[in-house]
């Protein structure tokens, strides 16, 4: 366990653009039961259980940015379910929810687990879940996740909510794979009382697919949502890059992560732990800092020297761009990164 800190040691995360760095996505495993194709390759090489961070470890890391500030965190994957012993980790984490130093712990999942763990998480601390899910066609979703099955998924959303879980569905928009279907998405979410977030094909790592091929702005999308239903501009805000939409129609609220479109870089407050311990400051660029070495072998003072630095580093904005036939310049895959 890392020594504790003296309280007039603690100091924020704040980058040299003066962005105050609140939230941080785990990522508990690179692992994931699916293979989608927009975010990695058909046989993905995993990485050496040696060089991940054990639950404990994970959790260190996470406590040392809850005592410098960050007041959410989104544990992520790859696929987070599949991770042994992650409850524990939810339920150390949740401490701080209770002890008022944390204002959110959320999870995101593909869904094929959460039948399972629904309950589990619930009663652990876990208040909302957000679901990637991108169609509700079985067969257009087991093309996507190359065999996938989407009945378990339905059915892990539906515990959820039976759990009292708020759910929010994350639903990637592709050009000639669900465009047409977003409608319906989104008016399902609403029917179910979820959120729904769309959010533009991200160019990271190789895939075996192109993904100017892939890439559908959502610029384009909500002109043509507006043609269906009306769309109000919201001031709702999660702490993360979407911004939201209230549609008078279905009484719901849409959600658009917009990285190529609509870059969202200048109020942007949130860093990425990999499962390795390895800090990405951007997730659009390749630099990173390892938390993982000072972590285990230098305490609590060599982990916060770490995390100085990493911030310091922190970049203006990312370098997505998607160009057909080009290759990704960010070159590890989303599943490694951390969602």
């Amino acid at each position: 366990m890392l020594s504790k800190m003296e309280p007039h040691q603690v100091t924020g995360l704040v980058d040299s653009f003066g962005r105050r760095i609140t939230y941080l996505r785990l990522s508990l495993t690179d692992r994931c039961d699916l293979r989608c194709t927009y975010c990695m390759a058909a046989s993905p090489v995993f990485l050496p259980k040696r060089e991940v961070l054990s639950i404990e470890e994970l959790g260190e890391v996470a406590d040392a940015f809850v005592a410098r500030g960050v007041r959410k965190i989104r544990l992520t994957g790859g696929e987070p379910l599949v991770r042994r012993g992650f409850i524990s980790l939810v339920h150390r984490l949740a401490s701080h929810l209770d002890a008022g130093r944390l204002d959110e712990l959320t999870l995101t999942t593909n869904g094929t687990q959460l039948a399972r763990y629904a309950g589990e998480l619930a009663a652990a601390g876990i208040r909302r879940v957000n679901v990637s899910l991108d169609t509700r066609d079985p067969e257009t979703y087991r093309r996507l996740t190359r065999t996938g099955d989407l009945a378990p998924v339905l059915r892990g959303i539906d515990a959820a909510c039976r759990a009292g879980l708020q759910v929010k569905i994350n639903t990637v928009a592709l050009a000639g794979v669900n465009e047409d279907e977003l409608p319906d998405m989104i008016a399902w979410a609403h029917g179910r009382g979820m959120e729904i977030t769309l959010i533009e094909v991200m160019p990271l790592g190789e895939i075996g697919a192109d993904r100017a091929t892939q890439f559908l702005s959502l610029e384009s999308v909500t002109e043509k949502l507006s043609h269906v239903w009306h769309l109000t501009a919201s001031d709702h805000a999660t702490g993360g890059p979407a911004r939201y939409f209230d549609i008078a129609e279905t009484g719901g609220r849409l959600g658009l992560i917009t990285p190529l479109s609509a870059n969202f870089c200048a109020g942007c407050n949130r860093v990425r732990v990999t499962c390795t311990g390895q800090l990405f400051m951007c997730l659009g660029r390749m630099g990173s800092v390892d938390l993982r070495t000072p972590l285990r072998m230098g305490g609590a003072e060599a982990l916060n020297a770490a995390l100085d630095e990493a911030i310091a580093r922190k970049p203006q904005a990312h370098d997505f761009e998607i160009r057909s036939g080009a290759r990704p310049e960010v070159t590890r895959t989303m599943s490694a990164t951390g969602g």
